[in-house]
Order: structure tokens, then C-alpha cells, then sequence
């Protein structure tokens, strides 16, 4: 016998199988006492296939109870392990951003610290070297007073224009040197004493123009260009 199982939009219809027509002669039913009342007989058939088919259904719903409430469990529980662990993770990239403050200040005051620190480092160090050439310069000219004679030299070397009435103004020190250890070289310029200027400055005036060739200036312009090279500007 076909079953035709019909399902609404809602819940699911039970499937009604119609009970077997009683057979009197199957199974040992036909004894006298189911001959006399056929129609006990075919109400106690009825009767044990309704008991069946309930029994039926309610292990059947029993069942699929149990099962949905496992299956509904383990998606609540997945889906609670995954809304945990996101909830988890804001929460706590909430909780290390607000430790991190102190640490990020921390960090930052102690950059500038080391920034200050590498900046004054590399001051005392470029007024090292401006110290240390003009010892080297105060030195090289104590022996060799003459080098100031070999810069009015190259100075007027490169002048555009032949200069007339040459000057060399001079420290009175460095002056006397000269005229000391080179009078030959000093008799061909007319070298002139000046206590305005300090030992190692010298100055070329002509009726032209007035040139200074002194270390001090050429010492500034070499410490400029270091000071520029290390980023940093001359205390």
C-alpha cells in the first residue's frame, strides 16, 4: 500500500494509515470467538495499529527533540565561542591601549631625551674640532709667520685686476715675527701693523678694495660647512 505523507507550511502532518481490512483465517485468528463478533475483532486491529503508530510518533518526536536540542546546543555553543572571542579580542586591544598610554609617553619622552642627548653630543664635539684647528692653526703660524704671506699671495693671484698701493695689515706680533725670520720676503710688501686685528687675522687693502684672508674667517666657513653636514647650526 502507497503512503502519501502531506506537509503544510507549518509544522509537519502525522501520516494516517488506514488499519487492514481482519482476516479471519491468517495468523490463527480463526477461532469461533473472533467469528462470532467480526467487528471486535476489527476494532481490536484498529485499535493496536493506532497504539503502534502512536508510540511511534512519540518516540519519534522524543528523538528528534533530543536531537535538535543537541544540534542547537553545539550552533549556540559555536556561535557563543566565536561573539566570545571577538568581544574578547576589542575588549582587550580596549584594555592594552589604555596600559600602552603611560609606555607610549614613556617612549616618546625618552626619544626626545636621546634626540637632545645625540644633538649636544655632536655640538661639544664640532667645538672639539674648531678648538683643536685653532690650536693646530695658532701653532702652524708660530713656527711658519710667513704662511700669511704665502695667503696675501694667492689671494692677489686670483684678484680679477692688476692692484696698485698694496697694504698687509698685520697683528704687531705676527708683524715682528716676520720682519725677523723672513726680512727678504717682508722688504717686497708694505706690511703694516694693526693691533685691531688678533694673531693669525690678515687683511689686504688695496686702492681698489679690502680683502680678509684671516684663519678665522676660513676657520667659521670649514666649521659651518661640518656643522651643515652634521645638522646642526653653530652654538
Amino acid at each position: 500500500m502507497t503512503v502519501k505523507i502531506i506537509k503544510g507550511a507549518g509544522k509537519g502532518w502525522r501520516p494516517y494509515r488506514f488499519p487492514p481490512r481482519a482476516s479471519f483465517h491468517q495468523n490463527g485468528l480463526g477461532g469461533d470467538n473472533w467469528d462470532a463478533d467480526p467487528a471486535a475483532l476489527q476494532r481490536a486491529i484498529a485499535d493496536g495499529f493506532q497504539e503502534g503508530s502512536d508510540k511511534g510518533y512519540q518516540q519519534g518526536l522524543t528523538q528528534g527533540q533530543e536531537e535538535g536540542r543537541r544540534e542547537g546546543y553545539a550552533v549556540g555553543r559555536n556561535e557563543g565561542l566565536a561573539r566570545g572571542r571577538e568581544e574578547g579580542k576589542v575588549e582587550g586591544r580596549q584594555i592594552f591601549e589604555t596600559a600602552s598610554q603611560p609606555l607610549d609617553q614613556i617612549s616618546q619622552h625618552m626619544q626626545a631625551f636621546m634626540e637632545d642627548f645625540d644633538r649636544k653630543r655632536r655640538r661639544e664635539l664640532l667645538q672639539l674640532v674648531k678648538k683643536v684647528a685653532q690650536q693646530v692653526i695658532r701653532c702652524e703660524l708660530t713656527l711658519h709667520p710667513t704662511q700669511l704671506l704665502n695667503l696675501a699671495e694667492e689671494a692677489l693671484a686670483a684678484m680679477p685686476a692688476e692692484q696698485s698701493d698694496v697694504h698687509i695689515q698685520l697683528n704687531p706680533e705676527e708683524y715682528n715675527r716676520i720682519k725677523d725670520l723672513a726680512p727678504g720676503r717682508a722688504a717686497n710688501w708694505r706690511l703694516v701693523a694693526d693691533e685691531k686685528l688678533a694673531l693669525g687675522e690678515c687683511r689686504i687693502v688695496t686702492a681698489q678694495t679690502e680683502v680678509d684672508i684671516g684663519c678665522q674667517q676660513r676657520l667659521d666657513a670649514c666649521i659651518d660647512t661640518l656643522a651643515e653636514h652634521m645638522h646642526l647650526a653653530e652654538g
